[in-house]
């Protein structure tokens, strides 16, 4: 999606930026895993598919991309961004005649950054961008039956389980954003600022050079 190719979200443990060439290596090294290519419902593609599938991404209306950065090592000028990577987080429009309904996935890939309560601040992040930027009114997120852990950061997130298919093995939870949840999303994310993607990657590599 065109909307966030120069959009940085930073939140208080995590940073969000745009899903660009560089990240697609360590992204492709990610995906040979069979535990995330089971947990995301994905099948294994060539670095070139990779490269076709970001592009994509990038450019398709319906889809809206960020990957995750460790903010205490994005903090540090000197590593360099994909060596901060742990996962990614997006939006789909699903329905092309209702686009405020959105379908979120969440994905922490590095297995060193799961159980520290950084996807329940990105799903955050990413559903307070949707809310304000993209006008989603409804969350809905199609998880594997075997991810009880995911399934539960959901529940406590205050989405509502709506049905189980078997065939798929997966459950699917939803939310409505009416006003009371809206202003608990803006006022959990109230920290959360939003940069110059760009401008914020030239500063960085500023400070490296001196």
């Amino acid at each position: 999606m065109k909307i966030n190719e120069n959009t940085l979200l930073e939140g208080l443990n995590a940073v969000l930026v745009p899903y660009n060439a560089e990240h697609v290596p360590r992204y492709h090294e990610w995906m040979k895993s069979p535990e995330l290519q089971q947990l995301t419902a994905s099948e294994p593609l060539t670095l070139e598919q990779e490269y076709d599938m970001q592009k994509s991404w990038r450019e398709d209306d319906d889809k809206c991309t960020f990957i995750i950065l460790d903010k205490q090592r994005w903090s540090d000028s000197s590593v360099e961004e994909e060596q901060c990577m742990v996962g990614d987080v997006n939006i789909f429009l699903t329905d092309p005649t209702d686009l405020s309904l959105a379908e979120l996935e969440v994905m922490i890939a590095e297995p060193s950054h799961r159980g520290k309560g950084i996807g329940k601040e990105v799903t955050r992040m990413m559903m307070s961008y949707g809310v304000t930027k993209l006008g989603v009114k409804k969350f809905e997120v199609k998880i594997g039956l075997d991810n009880q852990v995911s399934v539960a950061m959901f529940k406590k997130l205050h989405f509502q389980e709506v049905s189980v298919c078997k065939v798929f093995k997966e459950v699917t939870l939803e939310m409505m954003v009416d006003e009371p949840v809206r202003a608990r999303l803006l006022d959990d994310t109230a920290d959360m600022k939003e940069r110059d993607y760009r401008q914020t990657c030239s500063n960085r590599q500023e400070l490296v050079s001196q």
